[in-house]
C-alpha cells in the first residue's frame, strides 16, 4: 500500500543533470549563481537518509576519538525525519549516542515550568527519549527562568557550549521569513544567545504547537547567528515547496539580515540539502536557460516563453526574435526557426487549456479540449480535506459542474473540529439549551448535564489543554452543518455529502497520525460506490497544516489500489488536483482553466462565507491575514490577469487545474 503518492508528482520533469551534475565541471556551471553548496534530491527520503548517515558517522568519528560530538539540533517538522532516520540506526545499526552532547537551538519564552509544548520536549519526543543518550548531555535553554536573570543565563549558555569544544554540527530548518533558530528578520551577524520577540509569522507556525495564537509565546531564547556559525558544519534543510521561495533567497540572494538565512553564505562548511520541491525557485531548476543549455520539452518552452513575456511586459504574440535572442532563449530559435512560430504554438496551448465545460461539453468536438465529452452525464466526486476546502479552492467550477447536470457528490474528509474556536461551541451551547427551555421546560436532564459540563470545562480551560471527546464532537457538528448549508445553497443534494471522518485526523491535536489502511479503505469504498468519471482533489502540497497533504495521499492510495485490482471505473475516470488558499498553479502546469464570471464569483464568495466559524474567529487562518473567500478572489482573479497579459481572453476570474495521472 503506497501511502505517499503525493510526494511523487513531479509536474515538471526536470532533468536530473540540473540537479544531479555529472562532474564538477557541470556542477560549476550549473551552480554559479548559488552562493552555498547545495545538494537536490528527487525525494524527501534520499536527502534525509543522506544526513543522517552524515551525522552518523561524525558521531562514529568522535566515539573511536574518545570525544564528545555536539550537536545544535532544531524543532519543528523539517529536521523530523532526519531524527526519525537516526533513531532507526540506533535501533538497528547499533549507532550510539553515549558521546553525544545536544544543545536545543531554541525555546519559547515565556513557559510554564510543565508546559509540555516546549521545542525540548518536541525534540525528547522525536529523538532523544528513543535512544541512549545521558540525560546529563541534554541541554536546553529554560523557558521558566526569571525576566532579570535572562542575560546572564544566556551568556552561560554560551560559555556551557564552549566548554564542550564548541559546535560540530548545526542542523537547522528555515523558517517562513528566513529565519535560522528563532533569529529573526533584523538579527545581526555577531549576535549571540539572546531573547528575542518572535516574528508574527514565526508565532502563527508556533501556534500548531500551542492550539492557537493567542496562547503562543511572544518571545523565544535563541541561539544567535555567531553562535550557528561557530559550529563546524552546518546543514540547512528544506522540504516542500512552501520552502521554495526562502530557499533561494538564501542560496541566490544577497547577504542580508532581512534574510538571516543568507549569513550561512559567510560560513565555510555550510550545506544546504532539499528536496526537488524546496528547490524549485533556484535558477537552475526553474530558469535552466539561464545557466546551461536546455533539454526543452513543452512544459520547459511553455515556462520559459511566460516568464519573457513578464520580463518584457508583452503578450506572446508580440515577442520577437530579439526578444528571445537578448534573454537567452536563442536555442528556441533555432529549434523552431522564428519566434512566431514559437509564439503560436504556446499560444494555442493555453488556449486549449480554457473552458467553460468542466465536465466536458456534450456533443462537442473535444479534440483541443482538457475534458472529453463522454460520458454525459458524469458522476463527479469532489474530496475536500476541510468542510470548506471544495467551495474555497473550486467553488465556481463546482457551480458550473451542477448547472451543466453533472451528478456531484462532495466528500469531507475530515471533521474539520479543531479549527472551531471555543465561542463557538458556547454559541450552539446558548442555542440548545435555550431550546431546551423554551420548548421543554428544561426536562431533558443530558442536555441539562452537558451545558453544565462544557460550559465548566471552558471556564477552567488552560492553554495547552486538549478538547474533551464531547467539544470536538459539537465542534464536528458545527462544521458539518455549515458544510450542508453551502451544498445546498449549490443545489447539490444532501445524500450527496459525504463525512468521512478520516481516522487520522482525531488525535484532537494540531499533530495527526499517520495515514493508516482504515483511512485508505473509507475512501476506497466511497470511490466504489460512486464509481466516479471524474475526481477531484486537493493538489495544495504547500498546505502549511499538511492536512490536506495527507488527505491527497489517502485518496491517492486508495485509488492505486483500485488500478492495481483493476477496477472497470478507473478506466474511463481523470483525476484533477485543484490548489487551495495557499497558492495558485504555476501557469506552465495548468491543463484546465475554468473562467468565473462576476456573478458566479459572488455565488462562490457566499459558499465560502456559509463556513461561519472558519470567518474572522478561524484559529488557523496563518500568515496571511486576509480572509479565506479574499484570498480566493484575489487568487482567482490573479489567475485570468495572467491569462490577459499573455494576450488571452479576459475574464473577470479563473479556477486552475492540473491533471494528475495514477503512476
Amino acid at each position: 500500500m503506497k501511502t505517499n503518492l503525493s510526494s511523487q508528482i513531479t509536474l515538471n520533469r526536470v532533468s536530473t543533470r540540473y540537479y544531479r551534475p555529472e562532474n564538477a565541471f557541470e556542477r560549476s556551471v550549473l551552480t554559479r549563481l548559488e552562493k552555498i553548496p547545495t545538494d537536490i534530491y528527487e525525494t524527501v527520503d534520499e536527502g534525509v537518509d543522506q544526513i543522517a548517515r552524515d551525522i552518523a558517522q561524525v558521531i562514529r568519528d568522535k566515539q573511536k576519538a574518545g570525544r564528545f560530538c555536539v550537536l545544535a539540533l532544531a524543532g519543528g517538522n523539517s529536521p523530523r525525519n532526519v531524527y526519525a532516520a537516526l533513531v532507526r540506526m540506533h535501533k538497528e545499526e547499533g549507532l550510539s549516542f553515549r558521546n553525544v552532547i545536544v544543545f536545543n537551538l531554541y525555546e519559547y519564552y515565556p513557559l510554564a515550568p510543565d508546559a509540555i509544548n516546549s521545542n525540548l520536549n518536541a525534540l525528547k519526543e522525536m529523538l532523544l527519549d528513543h535512544v541512549d543518550i545521558d540525560k546529563q548531555n541534554i541541554f536546553s535553554p529554560d523557558g521558566s527562568i526569571a525576566k532579570d536573570t535572562i542575560f546572564e543565563y544566556c551568556r552561560l549558555y554560551e560559555q556551557r557550549i564552549e566548554s564542550f569544544g564548541g559546535l560540530d554540527i548545526a542542523l537547522l530548518g528555515i523558517g517562513r521569513v528566513g529565519n535560522i533558530g528563532f533569529n529573526e528578520p533584523g538579527s545581526r551577524l555577531n549576535s549571540t544567545t539572546r531573547l528575542i520577540l518572535l516574528d508574527n509569522a514565526s508565532r502563527n507556525d508556533a501556534a500548531k504547537m500551542f492550539g492557537n495564537i493567542d496562547s503562543t509565546p511572544v518571545s523565544s531564547i535563541t541561539m544567535g547567528v555567531s553562535t550557528i556559525l561557530a559550529a563546524k558544519k552546518v546543514y540547512l534543510i528544506a522540504w516542500g515547496e512552501e520552502k521554495a521561495k526562502m530557499v533561494k533567497e538564501c542560496v541566490e540572494g544577497p547577504i542580508t539580515d532581512t534574510i538571516p538565512a543568507s549569513y550561512l553564505q559567510t560560513h565555510n562548511n555550510a550545506h544546504i540539502v532539499t528536496d526537488l520541491s524546496a528547490a524549485s525557485n533556484l535558477t537552475r531548476i526553474q530558469r535552466p536557460w539561464l545557466v546551461t543549455s536546455c533539454e526543452w520539452n513543452d512544459k520547459l518552452i511553455r515556462s520559459a516563453i511566460v516568464w519573457l513575456c513578464q520580463l518584457t511586459g508583452k503578450p506572446i504574440l508580440k515577442l520577437t526574435n530579439k526578444d528571445y535572442n537578448e534573454n537567452g532563449l536563442s536555442e528556441l530559435l533555432a529549434l523552431y526557426g522564428s519566434a512566431y512560430n514559437v509564439n503560436i504554438k504556446i499560444f494555442n496551448d493555453l488556449q486549449h487549456t480554457i473552458t467553460g465545460w468542466p465536465g466536458g461539453k456534450p456533443n462537442a468536438d473535444d479534440t483541443y479540449r482538457p475534458e472529453r465529452a463522454l460520458p454525459y452525464p458524469k458522476r463527479v466526486i469532489i474530496f475536500s480535506p476541510h468542510p470548506d476546502d471544495d467551495v474555497i479552492s473550486m467553488g465556481g467550477t463546482l457551480r458550473r459542474l451542477v448547472e451543466q447536470g453533472h451528478d456531484v457528490h462532495v466528500a469531507y474528509e475530515t471533521s474539520g473540529n479543531i479549527a472551531v474556536g471555543d465561542e463557538e461551541v458556547i454559541r450552539f451551547l446558548h442555542f440548545i439549551n435555550g431550546f431546551n427551555q423554551l420548548f421543554n421546560d428544561s426536562a431533558d436532564q443530558v442536555i441539562n448535564e452537558k451545558y453544565a459540563e462544557i460550559r465548566k470545562f471552558l471556564r477552567e480551560k488552560k492553554d495547552g489543554d486538549m478538547d474533551t471527546r464531547d467539544i470536538l464532537t459539537i465542534k464536528g457538528l458545527i462544521r458539518r452543518g455549515e458544510a450542508r448549508t453551502a451544498c445546498t445553497y449549490n443545489n447539490i443534494p444532501l445524500d450527496h455529502c459525504h463525512f468521512l471522518d478520516l481516522p487520522f485526523y482525531e488525535t484532537g491535536k494540531i499533530q495527526k497520525n499517520p495515514i493508516s489502511e482504515a483511512d485508505i479503505e473509507i475512501v476506497r469504498n466511497l470511490l466504489r460506490e460512486v464509481k466516479p468519471h471524474q475526481v477531484f482533489v486537493a493538489g495544495d502540497l504547500a498546505d502549511p497544516h499538511g492536512t490536506h497533504r495527507v488527505c491527497t495521499d489517502a485518496v491517492f492510495a486508495a485509488i492505486d489500489l483500485e488500478k492495481e485490482e483493476g477496477a472497470e471505473w478507473l478506466k474511463d475516470c481523470r483525476i484533477w488536483m485543484y490548489r487551495g488558499a495557499w497558492a495558485e498553479w504555476e501557469i506552465e502546469n495548468i491543463e484546465m482553466a475554468v473562467p468565473i464570471s462576476p456573478e458566479e464569483l459572488r455565488a462562490k464568495r457566499n459558499s465560502i462565507l456559509k463556513h461561519q466559524s472558519q470567518m474572522e474567529s478561524a484559529p488557523f487562518l496563518g500568515n496571511d491575514e486576509r480572509l479565506f473567500w479574499q484570498r480566493s478572489e484575489d487568487r482567482n482573479r490573479g489567475t485570468a490577469n495572467l491569462y490577459n497579459s499573455l494576450g488571452l481572453a479576459s475574464y473577470e476570474a479563473m479556477e486552475a487545474f492540473v491533471e494528475y495521472i495514477p503512476l
